[in-house]
Parts: C-alpha cells; sequence; structure tokens
C-alpha cells in the first residue's frame, strides 16, 4: 500500500505544479480567461495541493508503522 502511495505524490506534485503554471501564465497574459478562471485555478490549486499534502502524510504514517 505505501509502495502505492508514494507513486501517487509524483502524481499530485505534477498535478499542483501543471495547475499553478496555468494560473500564473493566464495572470501575465490577462484577458478574459484571467478574469473568469483566476480564482477557479486558485481553488483548484489549493484542492489539489491538499490532496498531496494528504497523500505526504498518509505515506508517513504508513512507513512509520511498519507497512512495507
Amino acid at each position: 500500500m505505501d509502495a502505492f502511495v508514494f507513486f501517487l505524490i509524483p502524481i499530485g506534485l505534477a498535478v499542483t505544479a501543471i495547475i499553478l503554471g496555468v494560473g500564473i501564465y493566464s495572470l501575465a497574459r490577462g484577458g478574459t480567461f484571467a478574469k473568469e478562471n483566476s480564482n477557479k485555478l486558485m481553488r483548484m490549486r489549493v484542492a489539489a495541493q491538499a490532496v498531496t499534502i494528504a497523500l505526504m502524510m498518509l505515506f508517513l504514517w504508513l512507513v512509520g508503522k511498519g507497512g512495507a
């Protein structure tokens, strides 16, 4: 189980980084896309970041418990 969670952590990091990059790009570019979606992208980034942190904590708990 801990190997599966360990595999999901880089995916969560990548998703968070991609959402952050799209948000920064849209704000730098401006226009209607940024006005309509900047708040939505921020919420998506925070949610992805929370899931990734939860996966990290789960992994640390499993390793500390001796889940291997």
